[in-house]
């Protein structure tokens, strides 16, 4: 069996559930490191090859796409939506070498049903929703915006939800965590940040001249997600500059985790951030604060030898298990990514957790912070929620602008 997965996830979560079954006696061989690591890893005998996914299109091209497995196993499928990324297009040719195929996600359609085409097709090379996304998308969909020949988006037409779900229904088995365990309560808690009144000018200053500075430029996605990353850095406390260089405004998140560890006495905390200098900032101001880098590091945690855990949710959030080590989380930076954000809070609020988990939300008021987490309270998150918050904003501050002159 070959198993694909997140990096984290290949170096041991599989290996570590394994031991809980070793009435079976399955062996696995871990093929991640060099290539020639990777090709010894290949050569020794096992039940169980597991392989990172950025290493998929290296693994089908050096059994140039005749992959000696039986079985395929996709850990975290939401990472092959993408018809047009390499390592679904290696996987693909390479699809008809296994005779099963089974692909795990807890989010199979993190922004759209057209998310879910490229996952089916691995499973049975398009008998279900069809063989080309372009006959899915004819099929179930008809052009949202556009401009000229270019379709930005599609729209589901009326009732193809349902048409889709009937589609994919023999192959696909759905369950949710209420359905099979009894997970401890979760709470959800913003923590309002109140900015220093000079980095609150300072942000409504630099909002206005970044936005200015647009003119009358159409806002793209690219516009949108820039925008919103300079104010988002902002609200954390740094932001670079011009030159990448990095400059501090407060220090007011830092203030607020720092309670939240002392109000807590001492019990793990796993912190979410989204900016290397939120990192930075963290370390310098948390010394004993450790980031989550390796197996060796979720061992650790789990251990209860890490008080404060750093962690990015892009790395963190798909198959790490670590709900032995805290129930205390805190988003000292938020993500627009819906699909991160519910993965994320998954490793701690999943089965084996024995305590109610706490998810803390440090959340800037005044600032971009606010709209995003409406975003995600609403379940809306995601390219759309960005669009439409940027333009809220910038309509709010244009506004402002004009009722000066």
């Amino acid at each position: 069996m070959l198993i694909v997965a997140p990096k984290s996830v290949a170096e041991s979560t599989w290996q570590n559930e394994a031991k809980k079954w070793d009435h079976l006696h399955l062996k696995f061989s871990t093929v991640l490191g060099t290539a020639s690591q990777r090709e010894a890893a290949l050569a020794s005998k096992a039940d169980c090859y597991v392989i990172n996914r950025e290493n998929v299109v290296w693994l089908c091209e050096y059994y140039n796409h005749q992959l000696p497995f039986d079985m395929l196993v996709i850990d975290e499928s939401s990472s092959f939506k993408n018809h047009q990324a390499k390592r679904f297009k290696e996987l693909k040719k390479a699809q008809p070498c296994f005779d099963r195929v089974v692909v795990l996600t807890g989010t199979p359609a993190p922004n759209t049903l057209m998310d879910i085409w490229a996952q089916v097709y691995l499973l049975d090379r398009g008998k279900a929703l069809g063989r080309t996304i372009g006959i899915y998308r004819q099929k179930y969909f008809k052009p949202g915006q556009t401009n000229g020949f270019v379709v930005y988006n599609y729209i589901l037409l009326p009732g193809a939800d349902r048409l889709i779900h009937e589609a994919i229904a023999h192959e696909v088995m759905s369950l949710k965590a209420a359905d099979y365990i009894k997970l401890p309560k979760r709470m959800d808690n913003i923590v309002d940040i109140n900015l220093p009144p000079k980095a609150m000018k300072l942000y409504k200053q630099m909002e206005k001249d970044f936005i200015l500075s647009m003119g009358d430029e159409d806002i793209t996605a690219a516009t949108a997600a820039a925008l919103s990353n300079k104010l988002l850095q902002m609200a954390n406390g740094a932001v670079y500059d011009n030159d990448q260089s990095v400059i501090q405004l407060h220090n007011a998140k830092l203030e607020k985790l720092m309670e939240i560890q002392e109000l807590n006495e001492g019990q793990p905390i796993l912190v979410f951030y989204a900016y290397k200098h939120d990192l930075a900032n963290l370390k310098a101001t948390f010394p004993d604060a450790r980031e989550l880098k390796t197996a060796r590091d979720m061992d650790n945690w789990n251990a209860g030898k890490i008080k404060m855990l750093l962690a990015h949710p892009a790395s963190t959030a798909y198959g790490l298990n670590l709900q032995a080590g805290g129930h205390i989380v805190v988003w000292y930076g938020l993500t627009w990514s819906l699909e991160l954000y519910q993965q994320a809070n998954a490793r701690l609020h999943r089965q084996g957790q024995q305590k109610p988990v706490i998810i803390h939300h440090l959340v800037a008021k005044g600032t971009m912070d606010e709209r995003v987490m409406k975003a995600l309270s609403n379940k809306a998150a995601g390219q759309d929620a960005l669009l439409d918050a940027v333009k809220a904003e910038i309509k709010t501050v244009m506004g402002g602008n004009q009722n000066e002159t």
